[in-house]
């Protein structure tokens, strides 16, 4: 069994995807800009600073990264703060590996002012003992050093370390950096599910399928 979980945060623990999205596209859409069709696993790993630069610089949003910044946060902040709700299977599997004794972890492109209310709501965020978000680092989920940095932090081989994740360019690069890999389903990424099946060494619809040990 290895020691060491560690979980994104969207689409991965809670169910957040959608409201994500939205705060992207919606400005997208406000501003007539045009987009790729995949463009939400394009920018999911990136973060919000790694989003509003491919908005502004890739796709021409004509905003600063400050106004997309802020409009994001009107968006999505009393989202995460009062409405986001946990995943179906998530609480009973972390509640399961606390007792076996595994130390947990969130990584997650999401910034902390997202992220630590909606844990400290759902009355997790204590189980883990880092929540990290890519800013931390100033990486993205896409670069397979971010996986090593965090483990390297924990204070663990990759090999020791299991990385949860609902997108395929976060699983793919967890894996190319040697942990390993559960792919979670969430509606968002519905199109990829085989590509992420492929990619992963397990995958799970709800967590409440994952055998014992891993």
């Amino acid at each position: 069994m290895h020691s060491t979980y560690i979980f994104d945060f969207d689409g991965t623990l809670v169910d957040s995807m959608p409201y994500w999205a939205q705060k992207v596209l919606g400005i997208l859409d406000d501003c007539g800009v045009d987009y790729p069709s995949d463009i939400i696993k394009i920018v999911t790993p990136l973060g919000d600073r790694g989003t509003a630069e491919y908005m502004r610089d890739t796709l021409g949003v004509p905003l600063s990264l400050e106004e997309i910044f802020r409009q994001m946060d009107e968006f999505a902040l009393e989202k995460y703060r009062d409405v986001i709700e946990i995943k179906e299977g998530v609480r009973e599997y972390l509640a399961r590996l606390r007792a076996a004794g595994c130390t947990l972890h969130v990584l997650t492109a999401s910034p902390h002012k997202m992220v630590d209310p909606c844990l400290a709501r759902l009355g997790i965020f204590d189980w883990f003992d880092n929540v990290w978000s890519t800013d931390d680092f100033g990486m993205v989920k896409s670069d397979t050093a971010i996986y090593r940095a965090a483990v390297e932090k924990i204070g663990v081989d990759v090999c020791d370390a299991v990385f949860f994740d609902d997108n395929l360019t976060a699983v793919q690069t967890a894996a190319r950096a040697g942990l390993c890999t559960v792919g979670v389903y969430d509606p968002s990424s519905e199109e990829y599910i085989e590509a992420i099946r492929s990619a992963a060494d397990y995958y799970v619809r709800t967590m409440a399928e994952l055998p014992e040990t891993i």
